[in-house]
């Protein structure tokens, strides 16, 4: 066991948001020697990853009380933020009911209740009420709750539901009989989480996870009623670059067995009515080659990048599903991104991307002989939505035997909306609008959409938000919001807690950049891999074009982002320290060569896709080139906010704790560090829709503090 010490240093003009300048705790560095090709790579902080050391448990102690010690007198305007911020939630909140298999489900919050109690009535929406689970009950004597699945069998008469208690991903199955109201005695443990019942009312598939990777590679068939310990192992994926899932066509005919890894997918099936059958391969895995499959009457649709570099829509019979019988339904277009596609009996709804924003399209068909039409025959219409920016997507449409979509819109200065639209008479109906308790009105905000000239001239999207009497001569001070990896799209979303930031006088801003897919597929290429770097010197660009476009005061920029994203806000204050008056990395992945070169931690293996294989030199040599913890030199560093959780499964508490103890002993100046850790959660903070807020509200306090006291 290595031992560490606290080091006290003299640290001055730590006042700004403090009365006095608290000593802050600096890890004793202890040479840790990485050899790889021919060069020596030393990690001063190594031991930090010994979780169960009680002298990393009492380092991370020590680095909450210095934050608690240098934020005590922004507390005061901590607590009034959360108030403000929960204050706005309604407290007795439901979602909208939805159909699937002749009941309507729905979630619904008691007033005061943590999490959310999952019910359903019969018929009709105005039918006597049944609670499936109460949350709240589960969740009680735990300091963290999640659930994941919540599957109802073919019959509607069990319900299986995973849940979690620490926050590492690690689930538990149990089974509830809706009749009884009882939960089966078996119990399924360490799972992922990821289930799909067959139609026969009793055969679940779930999925493992490796103990030590957590990656997802394994799926089991499960009766109810009988030992978990002799389920059976239906199948396992041996690469260690591929993981695996388990889910269900929308006609609920088949079950399909996923593989998938960031460039290549791999589909097995099998007829739900039969569930002890054997899985069947649906194209066998190709390198480069993404299909995803559905199923409607008498063929397999396939949404897929076969020679199509933004996707296309396919289809081929139930009996030949191998790509060489795949033909064209929707076929590729240049400029348009085909994200996804929903089936209906007499409507196809096809979400697609372009101009950096979601369209949804309306397209008629009627089983054989749409087929046989040509694109521009089969027509079609778009969804207007009347918004420079915004975020849409379809949900809850389980049944295909309808005429109605139900979408989910949404805006930076429109709160979470659920609309029911009648695809032949193109009726729209809002069914709810998210409420946002107090005085909260959209006409007093305005949002934009605008473009950024990255370094290499391409045009970067930004969405923003702030006040309409928002006096901005001067400039005001900004946070830009960033993530750009995984082809994970930044939504221009409604968010209720960025209205304590606009009307204390901010600009709220959303950097559309390259790693996402907001642009097309070529947009997440040109952010990954070998082009990683595209990803920060877009968000520098879009922060560079707020200052000089007068949205942000040159003084006052402040950058957020988390996980992937947290690695952005990592590099950028590398890169261009000095454009940032301060910086908030929420679970940032800061680490990515060591990270990467070790297989035994999840989200490894499987992302060599994504961020390159460092036993490759070529990927080595770049990913060093840009790894924030590795790039950390004695120059002044804006303010500095970090977060992580004990139990993080997806980014090491270690990663940031590492970052931390090495930027205080480089960096130069006076600039605040600090960190807060999560000691009972894991990658998404704290659970519970009140208690999470908590963290928002530090947040908050940590740049309107830093803004200039606008309490």
């Amino acid at each position: 066991m290595r031992s560490w010490q606290l080091l006290v240093v003299a640290v001055t003009g730590l006042i700004l948001l403090g009365a006095g300048a608290p000593e802050p705790p600096v890890a004793t560095p202890h040479a840790h020697e990485f050899h790889e090709f021919d060069q020596l790579r030393v990690d001063p902080y190594y031991w930090l990853r010994e979780r169960e050391n009680p002298e990393v448990l009492s380092y991370l102690q020590a680095e909450n009380d210095y934050l608690d010690a240098v934020m005590a007198s922004a507390q005061p305007l901590q607590e009034e933020l959360f108030a403000e911020i929960v204050g706005r939630i309604k407290k007795d909140d439901a979602s909208v009911p939805y159909l699937a298999r002749g009941y309507y489900y729905y979630s619904r919050y008691v007033p005061e209740g943590e999490y959310s109690l999952y019910c359903r009535k019969q018929g009709t929406a105005e039918a006597p009420e049944e609670i499936l689970l109460d949350s709240n009950a589960l969740a009680a004597g735990h300091n963290y709750f999640a659930t994941r699945g919540r599957a109802i069998s073919a019959h509607n008469d069990v319900i299986a539901v995973a849940v979690d208690t620490v926050g590492r991903r690690k689930y538990t199955i149990r089974f509830k009989n809706l009749s009884s109201g009882e939960f089966y005695p078996e119990a399924i443990p360490e799972v992922t989480g990821n289930m799909a019942w067959a139609e026969d009312n009793r055969t679940l598939f779930y999925t493992r996870q490796d103990p030590q990777t957590l990656r997802s590679y394994q799926i089991y068939r499960h009766v109810l009623g009988s030992d978990p310990a002799a389920d059976e192992l239906v199948y396992q994926e041996d690469d260690e670059t591929f993981s695996c899932h388990v889910t269900k066509t929308r006609s609920r005919r088949y079950l399909l067995i996923v593989s998938r890894q960031t460039t290549m997918r791999e589909y097995r099936y099998l007829a739900a009515d039969t569930p002890a059958g054997h899985f069947q391969i649906f194209q066998p895995r190709t390198p480069d080659l993404e299909y995803f499959v559905d199923h409607i009457g008498d063929r397999f649709l396939v949404r897929t990048n076969l020679e199509a570099k933004n996707f296309k829509l396919m289809e081929t019979p139930l009996t030949a599903t191998g790509k060489e019988n795949w033909r064209d339904l929707v076929p590729h277009r240049e400029e348009v991104l085909l994200e996804d596609v929903d089936l209906f009996r007499d409507y196809m709804v096809l979400s697609e991307r372009s101009g950096g924003l979601v369209r949804l399209r309306v397209v008629p068909w009627s089983g054989e002989s749409w087929a046989s039409e040509s694109w521009a025959d089969a027509g079609g219409h778009e969804i207007d939505f009347g918004e420079p920016t915004y975020s849409v997507r379809t949900t809850d449409n389980h049944e295909i035997d309808s005429d109605v979509l139900r979408y989910r819109y949404s805006s930076l200065t429109t709160p979470g909306s659920t609309y029911a639209y009648d695809l032949k008479s193109r009726e729209k109906t809002l069914l709810k609008r998210d409420e946002v308790v107090g005085d909260f009105s959209p006409e007093n905000y305005v949002t934009e959409y605008r473009h950024a000239t990255a370094a290499d001239g391409v045009l970067v999207p930004i969405s923003l938000v702030y006040r309409r009497d928002l006096d901005r001569e001067d400039g005001a001070p900004c946070l830009l919001y960033g993530y750009g990896s995984y082809g994970y799209s930044a939504g221009a979303y409604f968010r209720a807690p960025v209205l304590s930031l606009l009307d204390r006088g901010f600009v709220f801003a959303v950097a559309h950049v390259r790693g996402g897919e907001e642009m097309g597929r070529w947009w997440y290429e040109d952010g990954k891999l070998l082009n990683k770097k595209n990803t920060f010197t877009d968000f520098i660009a879009c922060g560079r074009y707020l200052t000089e476009a007068g949205y942000a005061d040159p003084q006052r920029l402040y950058a957020l982002g988390g996980s992937a994203g947290g690695l952005l806000v990592g590099a950028v204050i590398n890169m261009a320290p000095e454009l940032w008056h301060g910086a908030i990395a929420q679970v940032p992945f800061v680490d990515v060569v060591t990270t990467m070169l070790d297989d035994d931690i999840p989200l490894t293996t499987s992302e060599y896709d994504e961020w390159g294989d460092p036993h490759d030199r070529t990927y080595y040599d770049y990913m060093l080139s840009y790894s924030p913890y590795d790039n950390v030199v004695a120059q002044d560093y804006p303010h500095l906010l970090v977060t992580t959780g004990l139990h993080d499964s997806q980014v090491q508490y270690f990663e940031p704790a590492k970052w931390v103890a090495k930027l205080r002993a480089v960096k130069t100046g006076e600039q605040l560090l600090i960190m807060h850790t999560n000691m009972e959660a894991g990658h998404g903070g704290a659970s519970g829709r009140f208690k999470r807020h908590h963290e928002t509200a530090r947040a908050y306090a940590f740049v309107l503090r830093l803004a200039g006291g606008m309490d």
